[in-house]
Parts: C-alpha cells; structure tokens; sequence
C-alpha cells in the first residue's frame, strides 16, 4: 500500500474524497515541512527529534553548567540527577514526535475502509465525505494551534508550576517560603521547554478528540453492518485492531508519570507503593479515553446482532427442517453426495450462527485492551529497582516465568 500525504493546509481538500489523515497537516506540520525537518509523509524524524532535543534539552544543559547546577553544589536535586526531566525530553517527546509515523502507517486507511467495504450505503456518502471535511478543517486549522500554544503558555504553565515542580531546591527554582525564584536554566524550562512539550502533547489530544469526533459522525450514519461477519464485529473489527496507533502516545504518558513518580520518591522520600492507586487509575484512564469512545457504534451493533440472529434462526431453522424431510425417512445407510452435500452445508450454517451469537458489541476485544493497559504500564516497571534490588528483581521475574 502505498501511504498519500494529504495536500497543504491552505489547500482545498478534494471534494467527496474519503482520504483522511489524522497527522498529515496543520500549521506546526507546515512549518516542519518549511524548516526541512519533515517530508509530505513526515520523513525525516530523525532530524527532527534531534531539533527539538536540542531546542528543549540542550540548553537546560548548558545553564545548568553555567550556573553550577549540572553535577550538584548547594543544591538536593542537580540536572543531571533529574530523571523527570529527561525522561520528559529525552524519552516522552521523541516518542510523541515517533508516534505520527505510527498513525500515519496504522490510521492512514482506516476512514476508507468505511468506503470500501460498502460499511456507508450510497445514501449516506454525502454526510460521510462532509463529516471528513470538516475534520479536515479543524485539524489544519491555525486558530486551533494557536489557542493550544496559549493554553500552554498559561494553564500549563501554571500547572506546572503549582502542581508539579518541585518543592525543594533544584537546578531550575531555589524555594522560600513564599515562591519558587527561578534560576537561568529555570526560566528557559518553565517558559521554553516546558510550554513546547506541553503543546506538542497538547496537540495530540486535540487529535484524538477529533478523531472521536469524526467517528462519531460515523457512527450516526446507517452503516452496512454484518453480523457474520468473522472479525465478530459486524464488519468494524478494524477500528479496535488500529487502536494500537495510539499506543505510543500511551507509552509517553506512562514514562512521564514514571518520572514524576521516581523523583518524588528518590528525592522526597516517598513510598513507591503509595502511588499504585494512581498508577492503575493512570493506566485505566487512558485506555478508557482510546477504546471507550469506540462504544459509540454499540447501538448499531446490537441491531445488527439481533437483525443477523433472526435472519440465520430462521434461515436455520427451514434448512433443518427441510434436511430433515428430505433425509431421515429415507434411513438411507449410504451416504452418497447429496447428503454428503447437505450435511456439509447444515455444518457451514451452524458455524455462520456460531459467529453471529459470538459477535461483539463493542469493535474491539480483550487484546486491545490488554495490549494498550501492558503499554501505559511497561515504564512503570523500572520503578520497581527503587524498592528492590536489580537480584530481586530478576528472581523475581524468573519465578514468574519459570514456577
């Protein structure tokens, strides 16, 4: 399959195309393209996670060294000890730059699968090519981008400053009594580094409540649903499968509560199994916000299933009765290739009303959602050599996988 890349944001999108692509386009995307640090299908990453990298982490670095905030001094916490800031620019953000490419790959062709599959009836084009449209537009739209950058700038910021930093001194804010006094390396991180990482994380959420969006315009059309269909969700199993697009972005927000959790406990003295409530609140919230929107299609799947039930009890029900009638009185002890016939088709329909009473209601199965909650959790697991030994924690393991 060959991956398109849509056309410029200032570009009309072509009318009644069923194209879409959740991150090919908007301005920051534009701008990307403009610096050279991204082609027309985000080639380049590389380039671009080492831009941003050294735009954001580089220069705390430099500060930190100028200021004598690198390796220690006066201060508890030194850069180069500050797992929450690395793991922040140094793991989450490359993997939020990373995890485009991801849903280009695994998204690119989920909206025209809608098409061609004949999910959307004739009737109901114009409404579908409308609802990409207008997706299209918002995620293109500069008024959007910029009222994210503010939102950085001023709720993220303050957050950060009031729920997240710090209390003690560190590289970047000296505390008294009062307020944190920022230091040089300080206010390029509460003020450059900080508000970039929070808009591109930012951006992202604005993508997936688009991408709900547009589902769930989808998901008011009379669809073209199967309940026999074998992905057991009459025909819209792929929009579970794909979810997993999305897991980079789990596995970014698992690695910054990672962070945050390991500095807290290495530097404030917490007990790390304090945090398990949060951390397992962490991990079902976020697979709830990727799979859960997806029971919007619920309705329409219980009509299908109770629609396809019918239709194959009663086709069942003549198919028996007729092979019944045709052969039980006949005690025929040969089977020649008539009943050998009818035996295998009385087979096939069972293994068709098999599929129909074993079809989901939601477009996804218990993998997704192992698969996504495994994600979000894995870089939480590293927190354990806080509480255990790096021995402990391999006999530990080797228990599990080898009792």
């Amino acid at each position: 399959m060959t991956l398109q890349s849509d056309s410029e944001f200032k570009t009309a999108s072509i009318p009644g195309s069923s194209d879409f692509s959740l991150v090919l386009g908007g301005p920051l995307f534009q701008l990307f393209r403009r610096t050279h640090l991204s082609g027309k299908s985000l080639e380049l990453l590389r380039r671009r996670i080492l831009a941003i990298a050294t735009f954001t982490w580089l220069p705390l670095l430099l500060l930190s060294v100028i200021e004598g905030h690198a390796l220690g001094g006066s201060i508890q916490i030194s850069f180069l000890r500050d797992i929450e800031a690395h793991v922040r620019f140094l793991i989450a953000l490359p993997v939020l730059l990373g995890a485009e490419l991801v849903v280009l790959i695994r998204l690119g062709s989920v909206v025209r699968r809608f098409v061609e599959r004949n999910i959307v009836v004739a009737e109901d084009r114009p409404k579908f090519d409308a609802a990409v449209k207008s997706a299209r537009r918002v995620r293109d739209s500069v008024a959007v981008e910029i009222g994210l950058l503010i939102l950085a700038y001023t709720v993220g910021v303050w957050i950060w400053r009031s729920e997240v930093a710090l209390g003690s001194a560190t590289w970047y804010a000296l505390p008294d009594a009062t307020q944190l006094h920022l230091t040089k390396a300080g206010y390029w991180y509460a003020f450059v580094s900080i508000p970039i990482f929070q808009f591109i994380l930012l951006r992202w959420y604005m993508r997936l409540v688009l991408w709900f969006w547009l589902l769930w315009k989808f998901s008011k059309l009379n669809l073209h649903l199967s309940a026999a269909h074998p992905d057991r969700a009459g025909g819209i199993g792929f929009l579970g499968t794909n979810s997993d697009a999305f897991a980079p972005i789990l596995f970014a927000q698992g690695s910054m509560l990672a962070g945050v959790i390991a500095s807290r406990v290495l530097y404030q003295g917490q007990n790390l199994t304090a945090f398990r409530m949060q951390a397992a609140g962490f991990a079902v919230f976020f697979v709830l916000f990727i799979l859960g929107p997806l029971v919007m299609f619920t309705p329409q799947l219980d009509r299908a299933k109770r629609a396809g039930g019918a239709y194959y009890g009663l086709l069942g029900s003549r198919y028996v009765f007729g092979f019944e009638a045709k052969w039980t009185p006949s005690s025929a002890l040969d089977i020649d290739q008539d009943l050998a016939d009818d035996i295998q088709g009385l087979a096939d329909l069972a293994n068709s009303y098999s599929v129909v009473s074993r079809m989901r209601l939601v477009p996804f199965a218990l993998e997704d959602v192992t698969f996504l909650a495994a994600t979000t959790v894995l870089p939480l697991l590293p927190l354990a050599l806080t509480k255990f030994s790096p021995e402990q924690v391999l006999v530990g393991l080797a228990k599990i996988l080898f009792r």
